[in-house]
């Protein structure tokens, strides 16, 4: 075979990749800068391929690749940084996708979010969401809020990850991180046996099911601050989203725990940079008395238009905050277009600013 795994992580590592892609019939390729850049060399066969795989999956994976032709796991390089790997069966051959989890974390500032946010995590209770679609960076943002939480108060921290990907030493915290198929079967569970754990803060890494977002909403109600992600766009959508998930004989209910839970909704994506790298744009709400009863009475469209005038507690909308990078000259005009929630109204405000379309 012509590739070496330990080359290939090397490489990812040292390019700055985000991710590193084995598939047949093509040569490794590294995710960079947003775009797909394919390593010199030929094509990989079905057994370069399952010798890549191989090289990193444990017994346990490898059944459950046979068994449910997928599986997820992390594990470290080195000291330099860690992985968070998909292995899977596609047409008869396996390949996966390994994300590069940087060792380093990003401050809270540098993420771009604001001083009234980073505020908000010393509150005792209530529920956090940090949201936005696969690959926008949503771990890093939690993984910093969690590490800030760390450094800035004492307690008991609980995460509940599929798989764990940034590691928390103790430091003014205790931390204890649990991790989906090694500690504990499901989200569910794992928040409800947190709660008999005495933590202070629960990160639930996916509230990906009714029994999840259930148990989550519960513990930010008990007195716990919980923080959580879903992959919607926007604050409005996002508490659409949890509402969604419920019968219809117990929406009301849920809209009213909402309305007393959510403390801020983070939205956000990841934009191409000018001249390389990525940069995030954000989407900022913070629950007013105004916001909460517009969730309670179900007239979450009117969220925008509280987010735009709520710019002294930190809120922002992400067509504005888009806009600004625009302006700023980190990101093109057409990476702006591509990520607004109203494209439409995007492209005249770039117009009336000067910017080509």
């Amino acid at each position: 075979m012509g590739y070496e795994l330990n080359d290939l992580l090397e490489l990812t590592v040292s390019e700055g990749a985000s991710d590193l892609h084995i598939h047949v019939g093509r040569p490794p390729s590294l995710r960079s800068g947003g775009g797909m850049v394919p390593v010199e060399g030929p094509d990989l066969t079905p057994e370069d391929a399952e010798e890549l795989v191989m090289a990193i999956a444990s017994d346990e994976v490898q059944q459950k690749l046979k068994s449910a032709g997928q599986a997820d796991f992390g594990f470290a390089y080195r000291d330099q940084c860690r992985f968070r790997v998909n292995v899977f069966r596609a047409r008869g051959n396996v390949g996966m996708v390994l994300r590069q989890i940087p060792s380093d974390l990003f401050s809270l500032s540098d993420i771009g979010i604001p001083r009234q946010v980073v505020e908000l995590l010393n509150r005792p209770r209530g529920l956090i969401l940090v949201t936005g679609p696969t690959g926008s960076g949503k771990s890093t943002t939690l993984a910093s809020m969690i590490d800030w939480i760390n450094r800035n108060r004492d307690g008991h921290i609980v995460t509940i990850e599929d798989p764990i990907e940034y590691y928390h030493p103790h430091r003014n915290c205790i931390l204890t991180q649990r991790e989906l198929g090694h500690d504990v079967d499901n989200f569910g569970d794992a928040i409800r046996a947190a709660l008999r754990q005495d933590p202070d803060v629960i990160l639930v890494g996916e509230m990906r099911d009714l029994d999840t977002i259930q148990a989550a909403v519960t513990a930010a109600e008990t007195g716990h601050l919980v923080f959580g992600t879903l992959h919607t766009t926007g604050a409005a959508r996002t508490v659409d989203r949890i509402v969604d998930a419920f019968p219809a004989a117990t929406k009301d209910q849920i809209r009213t725990q909402l309305a007393s839970s959510i403390v801020a909704v983070v939205s956000q994506v990841l934009c191409r940079k000018i001249g390389g790298g990525r940069v995030a744009g954000l989407e900022v709400m913070v629950t007013t008395t105004s916001i909460a009863q517009q969730i309670r009475e179900n007239k979450t469209f009117r969220i925008d238009s509280d987010i735009q005038t709520g710019g002294r507690l930190g809120m922002i909308s992400l067509d504005v905050h888009l806009r600004a990078l625009v302006n700023e000259g980190l990101i093109e005009p057409a990476e702006a277009l591509k990520k607004a929630q109203k494209p439409d109204m995007m492209r005249e405000k770039l117009a009336e600013s000067g910017f080509k379309v």
